[in-house]
This record gives structure tokens, sequence and C-alpha cells, in this order.
């Protein structure tokens, strides 16, 4: 082959030549493996065969034998389909000429299988025989600059686990330094707490009296004592009589565990303690990620599926199949289904700490049918074909998020329930995330498949907090010594470690001082009995690219915006006269609210509104709750942008800021219940559009259907008349 590739004649059989030489280097390099590695791989036939893109900007890889592998470059992605055409063109029209001279690399090419598994010979003589590369016509490979492109990283090979390992090394050390000093800087900072704690013991004062719900949590502390004592009682008895099979309270749900609270990381633990149960489905993204889909049911309703069942289906999305399935009771209407996905470093068991008092369960227990999503890697990375080890499992950020995580859990839920939509609520990066996916250059037709989204402490725009010490030296570090000092794999790992070595109290109180610290923020308003549960679920394994992208220099951290450029919300903001308000108030509010009409006006003359619009015709209604005390990020700004019309499209259906709620409240705060939860319940059913096939949730029967362009009850203004003005 070698020998007779050398005497190829200029014409067809040479271009074929140069064509597939070109086609078998791209192709090793998007590969699994390297032709050597194929036959002792576990997967022989994932050598890359094109590029499928999911957006225009967010290519994946498939191989030979279907499966995915991450996003890589655009202009990589671009070459292998482009070199792909033309090699299958030039063997569909010649053929002929070339089957007597190339026969091996024509059947390779229309079996779709690249030439890397030419051997090394027959790749040197087709490459002396090229002498020289294809001009290329590359299609545009402009990206946002809030998402710049992320590195490659090509399959095995001695230099690649040498730089693996260097950078392995490297972030070990560094990264744990880096973790030691903020562990020993929150417990410096927390020694005048505690100081002042114990003198006031001393003293013979409680300090914990000050706290806003200390009765409160006295009477959920005795009921807890009182719950372990009736079950222990109930647990001597050989057959419990059915009154006491019920005394688990008035909603009829039966524990089917108790005792005392064992801190586990086990949402089924925490669902079955107040009469629920989980069962974890497995989920593939379009990029071969494997992550876990928690579903929240009664077991008086619903029988556990088999884990064949429970597995996951490829990684095509929304293909329109449904799982047929029977409640127990046939006669009974289906729930309507809600997803639900977590925070930054946290998982879905966020959702299922407080009890009763637990979104998910709170959720469950009203009637609707919850499903917990998690993003990938979570508590234990999995992919199709990746193991651990290799720096393409972890090459991602908050847009493989929102591009590939979300659509797969959304798929999935419609899937197993048979619905055309489900109710999205998400808290913090899970708000992200979804902004990101639902954007115009994204997935806006993901917006279709939801009714609502729910948006607890929406993290659209930074606050105060991103001028920390700390945050400005992740900025301040090049990407290079980002890499060296934080790895190209998982973020700060160590902490993962310490999650399964350290008892659980000093965990749970190790994981609130440093995360306090951090992000400014106080238990003051949660049931600190269950605070040791609170930070079971928490931290997961993220990429240190994920964290690079929120805290590093070229993304979030510097345009402290996830779609908008620094420089374009810097404008929005002198278009509508922001500076205005402070001087203007002190002297006449009414004056102030004439002139910032006359700036709209004028600004509405110079550029229409929507003009820098996010999002198009397909979005999903937005349900906002705001923390007023969030010093993480700063959902008031969000507000403005929908209240001064900046997203046409975007219909509000409901928005609240509570001034003393800190980031974590609106899911963890003892008054959450009333202050979001179960606003969020009746956001849901207004916008369901299922509600004549669904069971109407409990204390829903009053809600009336919610109709675009109505004035929010709660806020008194219409945040969108300007936008329908503006249309």
């Amino acid at each position: 082959m070698g020998h007779h590739a050398e005497s190829l004649p200029a014409g067809p059989a040479t271009a074929v030549a140069h064509t597939a030489v070109a086609f078998a280097h791209q192709s090793e390099k998007l590969s699994l493996g390297t032709p050597e590695h194929a036959g002792n791989s576990d997967h022989p036939g994932a050598v890359a065969i094109a590029a499928q893109f999911v957006t225009p900007q967010d290519p994946v890889i498939v191989t030979a034998d279907g499966s995915r592998l991450p996003t890589v470059p655009l202009a990589e992605a671009h070459k292998l389909n482009i070199l792909k055409e033309e090699l299958h063109g030039h063997v569909s029209n010649e053929e002929t000429a070339v089957a007597g001279q190339t026969s091996g690399t024509a059947s390779l090419i229309t079996a779709d299988i690249p030439a890397s598994h030419l051997s090394h010979a027959e790749k040197k003589a087709l490459r002396k025989a090229s002498d020289g590369s294809l001009p290329r016509s590359m299609p545009p490979t402009n990206t946002h600059p809030l998402f710049p492109p992320l590195p490659l990283y090509g399959p095995p090979s001695l230099l690649r686990n040498v730089q693996c390992w260097t950078f392995r090394a490297s972030s070990f050390f560094l990264s744990a330094a880096f973790l030691g000093v903020v562990v020993l800087g929150a417990m410096f900072t927390n020694i005048p707490k505690t100081c002042n704690k114990a003198w006031l013991r001393l003293t013979f004062r409680n300090p914990d009296r000050r706290r806003p719900f200390y009765a409160e949590e006295v009477r959920r502390r005795n009921l807890r004592k009182e719950q372990e004592r009736s079950w222990k009682k109930r647990s001597s008895r050989r057959r419990p009589s059915p009154d006491q099979e019920s005394t688990s309270g008035d909603d009829g749900f039966v524990p089917t565990e108790g005792g005392p609270d064992r801190v586990v990381c086990d949402v089924g633990y925490y669902a079955r303690r107040v009469g629920l149960d989980v069962e974890e489905f497995q989920v593939q993204t379009e990029d071969g990620f494997i992550i876990d889909l928690w579903h929240v049911y009664d077991p008086r309703e619903h029988a556990k599926l088999s884990e064949q069942e429970r597995s996951h289906r490829g990684p095509d999305v929304f293909t329109g199949d449904v799982r047929s399935r029977q409640l127990a009771d046939p006669d009974q209407k289906p729930k309507f289904p809600v997803l639900l996905m977590h925070g930054l470093l946290q998982s879905a068991g966020a959702y299922c700490v407080n009890d009763d008092d637990s979104l998910a369960f709170y959720l469950c227990k009203s009637g609707y049918d919850v499903w917990l999503g998690n993003n990938r890697c979570g508590f234990r990375p999995k992919h199709a074909v990746l193991d651990y080890a290799d720096p393409r499992m972890w090459c991602w950020n908050i847009r493989q998020m929102g591009v590939f995580d979300l659509p797969a859990l959304v798929s999935r839920v419609l899937f197993e329930t048979g619905f055309a939509k489900v109710g999205l609520i998400c808290h913090s990066q899970g708000t992200t995330e979804t902004f990101v996916a639902l954007a115009k250059e994204q997935r806006p037709e993901l917006g279709e498949r939801l009714t609502v989204f729910c948006a607890l402490a929406p993290a659209a725009y930074a606050g105060p907090l991103i001028g920390k010490m700390y945050f400005k030296f992740m900025r301040v570090i090049s990407p290079a010594l980002f890499r060296l000092m934080f790895g190209i794999h998982a973020f700060i790992p160590l902490m993962m470690r310490m999650h399964g070595i350290l008892h659980t109290g000093v965990y749970g109180w190790l994981g609130y001082t440093v995360f306090s610290f951090l992000f400014d923020w106080t238990d003051a308003r949660w049931d600190r009995g269950l605070r040791d549960r609170m930070f079971q679920f928490a931290p997961v394994y993220v990429s240190a690219e994920s964290m690079r992208w929120w805290l590093g220099r070229e993304c979030f951290a510097r345009h402290k915006c996830i779609l908008a450029t620094k420089e374009e919300w810097h404008d929005e903001e002198k278009d509508d006269g922001a500076d205005a308000p402070a001087a203007a108030e002190a002297d006449n509010g009414n004056s102030h609210r004439h002139h910032h009409r006359q700036l709209s006006a004028e600004h509405h003359r110079r550029k229409p509104k929507g003009a820098t619009a996010w999002y198009n015709e397909k979005v999903c209604p937005f349900a906002l709750w705001v923390a007023g005390n969030d010093q993480l990020v700063d959902g008031a700004r969000l507000l403005r942008r929908f209240e001064r019309g900046r997203e046409p499209h975007v219909k509000v259906v409901h928005s609240k800021t509570i001034p003393e709620y800190e980031h974590l409240d609106v899911i963890w705060a003892i008054d959450a219940v009333d202050q979001v939860f179960s606003e969020v319940r009746e956001v849901l059913w207004k916008t369901c559009d299922a509600r004549d096939r669904c069971r109407t949730p409990k204390g829903c029967e009053n809600v009336a259907v919610w109709v675009p362009g109505e004035v929010p009850a709660d806020t008194g203004v219409d945040l969108y008349q300007s936008s329908s003005d503006s249309q």
C-alpha cells in the first residue's frame, strides 16, 4: 500500500490520497484513542467520523460506534466535516478511477470509518504524496466574548499523559494550599463570633434567643424528638395497628424510615422519613455524559421502575417517545411534572433537607410530580466512553450545562411522564444555565418545552461579593496559571475526599463556616438543627474550567453578567439614566420619574427596546424570587432589565423581592414555605397547559389560569407593558 501510494499519478487518486491523509489526521486528533490504542480499547470503534452541531457554536464528536465525545473548538469540528464531505465526494464521483488504486482508503470512507486505521507506513507514504495541506474555506468561528473556546485535548499519548500528571501534581499542592488559606481565613474570622457566644453563655444568656425564628426552631427540635420516640415505640411492636401506621401526621403519608436522625448523603432516606420515596434515573447527554435524575414519588401511587427501565436511553433528546405507565388507581389523574435544578457546588439534595418543609417534598405532597436534576459529574463523574483521568471529561463550563444537561433532563422527564411541557424551578447556578440555554443563540426551542421558569435567587448579574480579595486573586492570574494552580480536571477534589473522611458533624460545621466566609451568608433564618444535613449534599465534583468561567479573568467575573459584556450593560444604564435616581430622589421623587421617562423616550427614538435582547419569541414565561440581602448575585438588576423592556418576548408571571433574604434563604429559610414555596406552587399551576388532564394541586383550587399581559398581582406594575408597546 505504501509503495503504491508513492507512485500514485496526479489526478483523482492523488486528490483522494491528499484528503484521506488530512481526514485521517483530523479524525485521530478528535478520536477517543490513537490507532495504536484502538485495538486495546474498550471502545475500539470510538474513532471520530463527524462533528454534530447541537447549536451553531456547540459541536460534539460522533464516533464510528455511535458514541459521543464532548464539544471541541469550532474550527476543529468544521475541518473534520469539510474533509469528510470532500472525501465522500471524491469517492462517489470518482469511485471507478480510485477503486483500483486506493481501494483501502475508499472502502474506509464509504464505510464511514476514518483512515486512522491505516498503518503507520501507509500514512507516512500518503503524507509524502500529499506534499502539504489543502486550502480550506472555514465557516466563521466567532464566539461570544463570555464563552471563549475551550482547550482541545487529544487522545491519550505520552505527551498528553505527562501534561495531565504535571497539572495533577501542581494543582494538588497549590489548590490544597489555596483551600487551606480559605479554611484558615474562615476560622480566623469566626473567632470573634465564637468568643461572643462563649461570653454570653458564661453570663447565663442564650445567644440563640436573638435568632429571628428561635421559638420555631425549638418547637421543631422538640417535634423531631417526639417523632423519634414514636418511631421507637412503633418499632418495638411486632404488628403495629392501622392507627399506629398513620401516626405520621395529618397528611396521611406514612414514614418508612425513622428513629435517630442519621446525617447521610441520601435523598431517598430523607424522603422515606416523610412518607415519600425516591428512584434514580440515568440520563445521557448529547455529548456523552451520564447524569443523575431523581424522581420523588408517593409509594402509595407509584411502583419503583426496574433498574433497566431507569438506565439511560442514549444521547438523543426530544424524540417524541413516551413511556406507557399506569398509576395504582387507574381512575386517578396524573400529577403535573416539575423539574428542579440546583446551585453551584450543590446537588439536587439541597431541595430535600428540611423534612416536610423541603421544596421537593412540599411540592410532591401538594400534588406535583417532582423530578430532581443534577448536572454532569456531581457525586459520581460518569461518561459513556471517557474515564475520570481523561481531561476531556472535565473540559466544560456553564455553557455545556445549559446546552446539554438541561435539555437532556427535560427530555427524560417528558418521556417518563408523557406530558408535552414541564415546569422548571431553579436556584442560583441552575437559573444561570437556564438563562443561557433559553438564549436565542443557544437552544431557544427549549422554551417551548417549559410552561414556566421559576428562578430562585436568579444569577444573571454579579453582586458586590465579586470584589472580595480572594475572588480578585482568581481574576488576576492568567488562564495558564489558573490551570497550573487548579488543574485541568476536577476543581479541588480534596473537598470531596474530605466528605467521605470527616465525621458528618465536623464536615457540616466546616462546610458552613467555609462557605459562609466565601459567599457572605448566615444561617440566621435556617433551622440550625438541620444544618449538618444541608452540607452533606455539597460540594460536588465540578470542572476547573467551570470555576474558571465563573471566577477567571475572561468571563463572568470580568463582565459581571452571563449574557452581556460589561460595556453593553454600562451603555444600557447610561441610556436609561441609571445615574439619576440617587440625586433626583433627594430632591423630588416625582421630578426623577419624569426625567427618567424623558430619558427612556429619547432612548426609544435612538435605539428600539429589545435591540440587545437575549431571548426570542420561543422563550417561556418567567417567575422570579429575588433575595434582597444577596451579596453573591444582583437580582434587582435583572428585574430592571425586564421592567425597562429590554426583553420584549419575556413575560413575567410573578416577581418578588424579599428584602431580608440572603442567597440560600429562598430554599432553606424557616419561613420559605410562606414566602416562596406556596407562591411557586401557585405559579406552576396558573401557567400549567394541561390542567384538564391533571389533578389540582393542594392549595391551588382557586388559582385562575394565567393570561399573558395581565399585571402580576404582587407588584402592581406591568413589567412588560413597554415591551408590548414596542412590538
